[in-house]
């Protein structure tokens, strides 16, 4: 959802004669509904017409909506039919696309084949990133970033984080409303909201979210913040809406301002526009300069050298600011430059203007009076896809960014970063995760030489991660393995680089050990077949008992293994019928297992909780198959803990 603040940044209104048969198509496209446009344009080639025109409109519509699959595609079948006529804005287009899905091969020689139409057209191929050397150099240069997925994203769009206090607001289309939920026809989502968040102890996990102010969501989109040092002065990114009208210019295009807001006895009021608002251009995305005397912010107002730039204006106090100023070619490009950060000394963007590897990527520029040429970040910051809205804490170097990278929950998602200093050496550092991708806490993780000497132990955190402060040499091989009761025991082998300054990440994935103990959200359970008991009864049946010894031979071979036993009934019956019912029916279980020589203090709680956790949607007020309803009475055997000694370790090499 971050498009809505690239392209209508980016965007003005398309114009265009469309002919009857694509009135509908044209209309959705110039209203920015990509979806609905890109699906009937596919119906109308589907028919015959694959003219330019719609073959451009088709990968377009894919390429603002960020599925540069299906844009690289559609841009593809263009190139091979209108190869000749295409304009440079469309090689410009089709080898972004190409990076985004990792043809880098197919869009260097793509560039290079049209560099003089890119040069006729304005778009500098020495800047766009695409010649070998400059493209190989960051795909090769170290790791400075270990980087983990948040548990608060959801599967719409979750982005641009920025610290407040001791937490971290963000924007979303999750709805948090009980009322029905407005769509934003570009991608079919719901309209963005401000939320914030609590940091989880001393890592970079979030919880607890909730919407951020009642006075500052509106029914269409705010996004992006930036707070003054006392806490008290918000600036955010909202559409042209006020009055409940939303405003625009003279094509019918709704283009986005920038507001601030005041916190007065905890509550955000005195919404005002900043005074370099148009309804002829965007403004959005502010970020502060560190001694609060400078907003910076990100435009396509006149004076623009791309896509869109990042200007800056002197906060001269009473809501007066100086005449806003580009901050020049060295940051600004032809592209876009947008999502501005800015610490003591340096001032972090997003672009696909300067030399990437996809999409928009995270650059850093040191200012001393003037900024310095920006540096890539890298991988695995920067990928594929969009990278953008980094902030970072330069003391601790721990922070957060958004990406639409493979492997989040469905848009854009937030992932924190660790970001590790290049010193002379090298580092080992990793994260041990379930088959499933869950992080493992307690995992012990041991790195030997090539001489199958032990160098160190260490523990994984509540992150799964861990990180080893010891040297490694250069171009030698070492091991990591990994140790933890209920999993199988992993080695993977791997080769240190012939450099210095390097940081080694090794990802460990384990197999759980036992095929009773299996892993469910996150949890690992002995898993048995279900448990029956006789009708209002709670004794413990003989086949019952046959299942309930499997639990017990696996808290047998596990000595140090705790659980949790849980007793769950279906909807029918009386509420509390059912949870007494349960509860009685746990702690038989729990009875048995004990009476066959477990100890007490290896089951932490026996409890019932009849109907309150069910599996599916029937409850009291539906009306379900038999089947459905035998989904909900089941029997769980939560592992809590399984600590053992490490004595008399034996890895086999599986990697």
């Amino acid at each position: 959802m971050k498009k809505l603040i690239v392209y209508t940044l980016v965007l003005g209104s398309f114009l265009g004669n469309a002919q009857s048969e694509y009135k509908s198509a044209e209309k959705n496209f110039e209203s920015l509904w990509y979806m609905k446009a890109a699906e009937q344009y596919e119906r109308i080639i589907a028919r015959g017409d694959d003219s330019q025109k719609v073959l451009q409109r088709v990968a377009d519509a894919y390429y603002y909506n960020t599925d540069m699959e299906n844009a690289s595609k559609w841009y593809g079948q263009l190139f091979s039919k209108y190869e000749k006529s295409v304009a440079p804005t469309y090689v410009f287009r089709y080898a972004h696309a190409l990076k985004g899905i990792g043809n880098y091969d197919l869009a260097k020689s793509l560039v290079k084949v049209h560099k003089e139409k890119l040069n006729q057209g304005g778009l500098d191929v020495e800047e766009l990133g695409y010649i070998d050397e400059r493209l190989d150099e960051i795909r090769n240069q170290p790791p400075q970033f270990f980087i983990s997925h948040l548990s608060i994203n959801s599967r719409l769009a979750d982005f641009g984080p920025m610290f407040y206090k001791d937490k971290i607001v963000f924007s979303s289309s999750r709805d948090s409303t009980n009322l029905r939920t407005r769509i934003y026809k570009w991608n079919e989502q719901p309209y963005l909201n401000l939320f914030f968040a609590d940091t989880v102890g001393q890592g970079t996990d979030l919880m607890k979210v909730a919407a951020f102010s009642e006075n500052i969501n509106s029914k269409y989109h705010e996004a992006v913040v930036a707070f003054s040092a006392d806490g008290n002065t918000l600036y955010f990114t909202r559409n042209n809406y006020t009055n409940k009208n939303l405003g625009t210019d003279a094509d019918g295009m709704n283009h986005l301002k920038l507001y601030t807001a005041t916190l007065t006895n905890e509550e955000w009021g005195n919404v005002q526009e900043v005074p370099f608002n148009s309804e002829d251009y965007s403004v959005g995305q502010p970020a502060l300069s560190a001694d609060g005397k400078q907003l910076y912010f990100v435009s396509d107002m006149p004076g623009t050298i791309g896509g869109t730039d990042i200007f800056v204006v002197d906060i001269l106090g009473a809501g007066s600011y100086s005449s806003p100023r580009n901050v020049g070619p060295t940051i600004n490009t032809i592209g876009r430059e947008m999502f501005p950060f800015l610490t003591e000394n340096k001032l972090y963007f997003a672009s696909d203007g300067h030399a990437g590897l996809g999409g928009l990527d995270v650059f850093e520029s040191i200012f001393d009076g003037t900024f310095s040429a920006p540096v890539n970040l890298g991988q695995p910051l920067n990928g594929q896809r969009d990278d953008f809205a980094y902030i970072v804490d330069e003391t601790t170097q721990k922070g957060y960014f958004s990406s639409n990278r493979e492997g989040g929950m469905g848009d854009d998602d937030i992932y924190s970063f660790q970001r590790y200093e290049r010193h002379c050496g090298q580092d080992l550092l990793g994260q041990v995760v379930s088959n499933t991708g869950i992080p493992i806490e307690h995992v012990s993780v041991f790195v030997f030489d090539e001489t199958e000497a032990e160098l160190a132990q260490t523990t994984t955190d509540e992150n799964g991660q861990y990180r080893f402060d010891i040297d490694l040499d250069c171009s030698k091989q070492y091991v990591v393995k990994t140790f933890r009761p209920g999993y199988q025991q992993k080695s993977k082998r791997f080769d240190t680089p012939g450099q210095d300054q390097f940081v080694n990440n090794v990802l460990m994935q384990l197999q759980v050990q036992n095929d009773l103990i299996v892993e469910e959200n996150g949890q690992l359970k002995i898993k048995i077949e279900k448990i029956f008991f006789d009708f209002n009864k709670a004794e413990i049946r003989p086949d019952a008992a046959f299942e309930l010894g499997k639990v017990v031979s696996v808290m047998q071979e596990y000595p140090d293994m705790v659980i949790d036993i849980e007793a769950h009934t279906d909807s029918r019956g009386a509420d509390d019928y059912n949870e007494k019912l349960s509860d009685l029916r746990a702690k038989a279980t729990r009875d048995f297992i004990l009476s066959k020589g477990i100890s007490p203090e290896r089951i932490s709680s026996a409890i019932g909780f009849g109907e309150k956790h069910l599996l599916n949607d029937c409850t009291n007020l539906m009306d379900c198959s038999d089947q459905k309803h035998d989904a909900n009475r089941r029997s769980e055997f939560i592992i809590k803990d399984m600590h053992g000694r490490l004595a008399d370790l034996k890895f086999e090499d599986q990697e």
